[in-house]
């Protein structure tokens, strides 16, 4: 299942219904989730008045010419997915990452600053040393 969480400025829900895992986004050969597909999904289900949309998968979860991904999101857009089973362990990754997707949401990119939670991220000790917030420069106005 996927589970949708609303996001409006002034508060988050968990109350909105599991979606399905869309059978078409399932690699067998992989057995991971496609991104991409996933957050497709997540606009064709779009929610009424949400300003963002973050779907948490508990299952792997991959983009192309990558072997896994902790979260996707449409850059710009309203849609992101993180992915939980890498994170698990500890829940200030899925934190991270949601901030992180959410940036990508606002049009930001990967940032070069260690402590920018901007930073590209290819494995859990990278999630680890960087930052929960964004950098002065993500920060500027645009």
């Amino acid at each position: 299942m996927i589970k949708s969480k609303y996001v409006s400025r002034t508060h988050a829900s968990n109350s909105w219904p599991e979606i399905p895992r869309p059978a078409a986004a399932f690699d067998a050969g992989r057995q991971q989730y496609r991104g991409g597909a996933l957050l497709e999904e997540l606009e064709r289900r779009d929610i009424a008045g949400a300003d963002r949309v973050v779907g948490l998968i508990d299952a792997d979860v991959y983009a192309p010419g990558l072997n896994f991904i902790f979260g996707q999101a449409m850059k710009p857009g309203r849609f992101a997915v993180v992915a939980l089973p890498r994170l698990r362990a500890r829940p200030e990754r899925v934190l991270k990452v949601t901030v992180h997707e959410l940036g990508h949401s606002f049009g930001f990119a990967h940032c070069s600053d260690t402590n920018c939670v901007m930073r590209f991220a290819n494995a859990v000790g990278d999630l680890d040393r960087q930052g929960f917030r964004y950098c002065a420069l993500e920060r500027r106005p645009r």
